[in-house]
């Protein structure tokens, strides 16, 4: 008789628990954002050689879309993702050079510091997303400028323009 009393609490305890479970989940709120993608800068790094100059720069910013339309895929080359058109690339990076006290636009980059995100929309009924997007980028090894700064925005596949985002300057070789 005792044996069935345990049985029976361990069963209302665990329905108990997940009823719980249900109630708190049904309750939480689905993230929701805009349609249009939102960035923010997130961090940068220096990685430097042994004479003291930055080579290497790890650039991270946050972004969050409401219907995660974020990314393409590698057969996403057809207009408008073509290679001759504005969105053939999706995420654009700046490099900027502090030049007599103003930050000046490197337009000398070949290739550019711009690429492709690959496909981030999630396999769910809730499409909105939100992340990081961490990027290594290659730093002139003999910079003329010691500071720098990069502006980026990113592009969604329905070819909406998030806002644009700076960092702070960047010191790039150390005295």
């Amino acid at each position: 008789m005792r044996a069935k009393g345990i049985f029976g609490t361990a069963i209302f305890c665990s329905l108990l628990a997940a009823a719980c479970v249900v109630m708190l989940t049904s309750c939480m709120k689905k993230e929701s954002y805009s349609d249009i993608p939102q960035i923010a800068f997130a961090g940068y790094t220096n990685l430097f050689d042994t004479t003291r100059i930055a080579k290497i720069g790890v650039l991270t910013i946050t972004f969050q879309d409401g219907d995660g339309d974020i990314g393409l895929n590698a057969a996403d080359i057809y207009p408008p993702y073509d290679s001759a058109s504005i969105y053939y690339y999706n995420y654009y990076i700046d490099l900027y050079e502090k030049k007599n006290g103003v930050f000046v636009k490197d337009t000398t980059l070949n290739p550019p510091l711009y690429t492709r995100i690959p496909n981030l929309t999630p396999d769910d009924p809730n499409k909105a997303i939100k992340g990081f997007i961490v990027d290594t980028i290659p730093l002139n090894p003999k910079p003329v400028y010691d500071t720098i700064q990069f502006s980026m925005f990113i592009y969604d596949r329905a070819l909406h323009k998030s806002n644009t985002v700076t960092t702070p300057e960047i010191v790039v070789r150390r005295p």
